[in-house]
């Protein structure tokens, strides 16, 4: 036997151009989508009446953590914290269980008034009771001022619902046969080759779940009054209301040490930072399931 030997193919003028192309477009493309992140990192730390004045643009000038030191000096931070962690943690795995219960048993044929109760919550959708209903439906329920509020009206999400429902459906029914044949209850069926099979879908509506807990304040601003139960979003918010209001309250002859000490655009730059900062650490682990989950309904040739 003869070996055969790998021989590249030239690679043509054509391809070349394209490819050169390609990559510098590509180049362009990172380098506009990278800046904004770069950009708030050094603003954060740069002189901040030089970011107002908008002199700070590729390196930081006048370095200082006095923004920083700011948002550390907020009243009960850290047990605002530990409320938006919990919050997130806890809300993120109630809300895809419950989802992905839900999605798992609207794709069985034999639930009772199947297609009714499906089409009742999808209009849901469309049509929200809004925010004076909602708050006295929560109140009624008596989860103002409570830990709860936060987990119990986000445990069921229509279009994360819709998302699973449509991915398990493409699940071949073998699968769950085989398990039914062997004694498998439905429980068993969805915890053992379902949620298993669907990791892509479920670590993409995780993510969404999970961002939507870690940036709402509105919920607090709306239904809480007990300072141990705010949020750290809620209480970055509160800190830059603050600032807005002092700095309007300036007057013109300050100095420029100490407007920079109470720079509004200083602090939401930092107050974004430590707000993005959590969810952009958390991506990487994720992003093979996320890339997986968000390809889901593709056209397929």
């Amino acid at each position: 036997m003869y070996a055969i030997k790998n021989r590249k193919h030239p690679i043509s003028l054509n391809d070349k151009i394209f490819y050169s192309i390609f990559y510098v477009v590509f180049t362009i493309v990172l380098l506009l989508c990278a800046y904004p992140f770069y950009y708030l990192m050094i603003a954060t730390i740069s002189d901040n009446h030089l970011v107002e004045i908008g002199q700070v643009t590729l390196y930081p000038m006048g370095f200082h953590l006095e923004n920083y030191r700011k948002v550390l000096q907020i009243e009960n931070l850290f047990n605002s914290a530990k409320i938006s962690v919990l919050r997130t943690l806890i809300g993120t795995a109630s809300g895809v269980l419950c989802t992905t219960y839900l999605a798992y048993f609207f794709t069985k044929e034999n639930m009772w008034a199947r297609k009714f109760w499906y089409r009742l919550i999808v209009v849901t959708m469309y049509f929200s009771a809004g925010l004076i209903p909602g708050y006295l439906n929560n109140r009624m329920l008596g989860l103002l001022n409570t830990f709860w509020i936060y987990i119990v009206p986000s445990l069921i999400s229509v279009y994360n619902m819709i998302l699973v429902k449509t991915s398990i459906e493409a699940m071949p029914s073998e699968l769950e046969e085989s398990a039914y044949l062997d004694g498998a209850g439905y429980i068993r069926r969805l915890v053992s080759i379902v949620m298993p099979l669907q990791k892509p879908i479920i670590a993409t509506i995780a993510l969404f779940v999970a961002v939507g807990h870690w940036n709402d304040f509105f919920t607090t601003k709306l239904n809480i009054t007990d300072p141990d139960l705010y949020t750290l979003q809620f209480q970055l918010y509160e800190l830059l209301q603050q600032v807005i209001s002092a700095s309007s309250q300036i007057d013109n002859l300050v100095g420029e040490a100490q407007q920079a000490s109470i720079s509004p655009t200083g602090i939401r730059m930092t107050l974004t930072a430590v707000v993005v900062i959590p969810i952009i650490l958390v991506y990487p682990f994720i992003q093979k399931y996320y890339v997986k989950g968000i390809m889901i309904g593709a056209v397929k040739g």
